[in-house]
């Protein structure tokens, strides 16, 4: 089936309590996981493209690599710029065929963010693709953005009504605890402020820097109304270490089908996980 829009995916999910998982591209091996975890797991699943996945991999392959998964897989999948840098950036993916685009103001002054998403929205909208916008500052580091602890930032649930009455995204990225990367000690979650920004948004929210929270505290955050959770550190960490134990068991080994591979079932492995602890597995 053609892309579907990550709007379409999270409106369905805030309506179910449950929320669909969003994990990074960089590479062919990654996407197999992800789409065979969501083949299995008979789950709805957003590809995104961050800054270092599109410098690494190639807009136009990454596209390429999306739409053959979408057009043979049997379940809805999205393809999203994640934490976009710039109107022409976001501009650039919707022309080469993303069906969603996050457009990350948060770094600028409020009305200096509302207007930034408010011009992509305008435009993306008027051409079907969705639209994620970001309020507050998540800490650690995604790719080439990084956000001191210091000057990380939690949302303001009044700031948040304003924001998207003004803006117009689709869904909301909120910071509420969660950090980019590998986490120094044990993330915890403000659910009194999720709380209090659900009752003023009337629109999906979004919970970045997922990557090594508690299992219990992500199943409190989609019943508290989460309805799409980046992953991608610990995607990483399965693949990195199964390609280390791999080549320490065979360090002769040439065939990349053969490093990779392993690596490959590893990472599915996290996927599937994720989609169960979501709530997303069998909603497709």
């Amino acid at each position: 089936m053609a892309l579907v829009t990550v709007a379409k995916l999270a409106r369905d999910a805030a309506k179910g309590g449950y929320a669909v998982g969003a994990f990074n591209l960089n590479n062919m091996e990654i996407l197999q996981a992800v789409i065979a975890a969501a083949e299995e797991e008979r789950s709805p699943v957003i590809l995104q493209a961050s800054q270092g996945g599109l410098k690494y991999a190639g807009i136009d392959y990454i596209v390429a690599m999306a739409r053959v998964a979408a057009e043979q897989a049997s379940v809805p999948v999205a393809l999203n710029l994640d934490h976009g840098t710039s109107f022409e950036q976001a501009m650039q993916c919707i022309r080469k065929g993303f069906s969603a685009v996050m457009i990350d103001g948060s770094k600028l002054p409020l009305q200096d963010n509302i207007a930034l998403v408010k011009r992509v929205v305008d435009v993306a909208h008027a051409v079907g693709v969705s639209v994620e916008a970001e309020l507050g500052k998540i800490g650690g580091t995604e790719d080439d953005i990084v956000v001191a602890d210091k000057d990380a930032m939690m949302t303001d649930p009044d700031e948040a009504a304003q924001f998207v009455k003004q803006a117009g995204p689709d869904l909301l990225a909120v910071a509420i605890g969660t950090a980019h990367g590998v986490y120094k000690g044990e993330p915890r979650l403000d659910f009194e402020r999720l709380a209090q920004i659900k009752k003023r948004v009337d629109i999906p929210l979004v919970l970045h820097g997922a990557s090594g929270v508690s299992d219990e505290a992500i199943r409190n955050a989609c019943q508290m109304g989460i309805s799409k959770i980046n992953i991608d550190t610990e995607l990483r960490v399965a693949f990195s270490k199964t390609v280390q134990e791999t080549l320490e068991k065979s360090p002769n080994e040439i065939d990349p089908r053969k490093i990779l591979g392993p690596a490959r079932d590893a990472m599915k492995q996290v996927v599937r996980e994720k989609m169960r602890l979501f709530g997303c597995s069998g909603k497709a």
